[in-house]
């Protein structure tokens, strides 16, 4: 293979990496039986390393091959043990789903840094901007071709709705107390626009809790720590889908 067709299959493998980073996150969800956002999760501030040895270009893949409607990767380096080559390298491994950029964004400049790593969408928190910083953020982030899924807590955020961001969050756990109940998904999904597709996050555990969850309106259940302690993630994963 002489220069020019090498440099011609690089670019072939590049755009199949654009083409992939350009899935809907949104439409998965709406289109799967199970809706499930497998993430990967190497560490917790609460709860330190889950899996020091976690590898992105093992895990999400092996999601991906167990039926995972989608995926997460943690990006945040400090608390998390995340990084945003993690995302190249689901990629490079073979990972088309869409995948979220998992961070606390508080600045555009990391919605160029998910858009270059091949994420499909990106994690607005509510609790981290204020009302206008996240609606500047959410339409720079549209502009760019990413999609947002927009994370509340409690009644005071869900006017952050109003955005109209592609996916609606309800996080069940505390940020600043990392305190987990479920019940929060129940409580307030009623509270959200009919029309938000619906997405619950944290503590789930039990394949009852997602039926009841979507019953209650979820298309979406972001799911990391319960397969993350599993010697095979991508396993725990399968024997999950399985009981759905």
């Amino acid at each position: 293979m002489d220069i020019l067709q090498r440099i011609i299959a690089t670019k072939l493998e590049e755009l199949s990496l654009l083409k992939a980073r350009k899935a809907s996150l949104r439409q998965a969800l709406l289109d799967s039986p199970t809706g499930i956002i497998a993430e990967f999760k190497r560490r917790s501030p609460s709860k330190g390393w889950i899996k020091e040895e976690g590898r992105a270009d093992i895990i999400p893949l092996a999601y991906q091959q167990n039926g995972a409607a989608a995926l997460s990767i943690l990006t945040d380096e400090h608390y998390f043990g995340g990084h945003d080559d993690f995302i190249r390298m689901a990629r490079k491994s073979g990972v088309t789903l869409p995948i979220l950029y998992k961070n606390f964004v508080i600045d555009e400049a990391q919605l160029y840094a998910a858009l270059h790593c091949g994420a499909s969408a990106v994690l607005l928190i509510a609790a981290c901007l204020s009302k206008q910083q996240c609606k500047t953020l959410l339409h720079k982030a549209h502009e760019l071709g990413l999609e947002v899924l927009l994370e509340m807590h409690d009644e005071r955020e869900l006017e952050y709705a109003e955005l109209q961001p592609d996916l609606c969050g309800i996080n069940n756990r505390n940020l600043g107390s990392f305190v987990t109940s479920v019940e929060n998904s129940y409580r307030l999904a009623e509270l959200l626009p009919k029309e938000a597709v619906k997405v619950s996050e944290s503590g789930i555990s039990n394949p009852q809790t997602v039926k009841d969850l979507r019953a209650a309106g979820f298309r979406g259940f972001l799911i990391g720590e319960t397969f993350m302690r599993h010697p095979e993630p991508g396993q725990a994963l399968g024997a999950f889908i399985a009981q759905l």
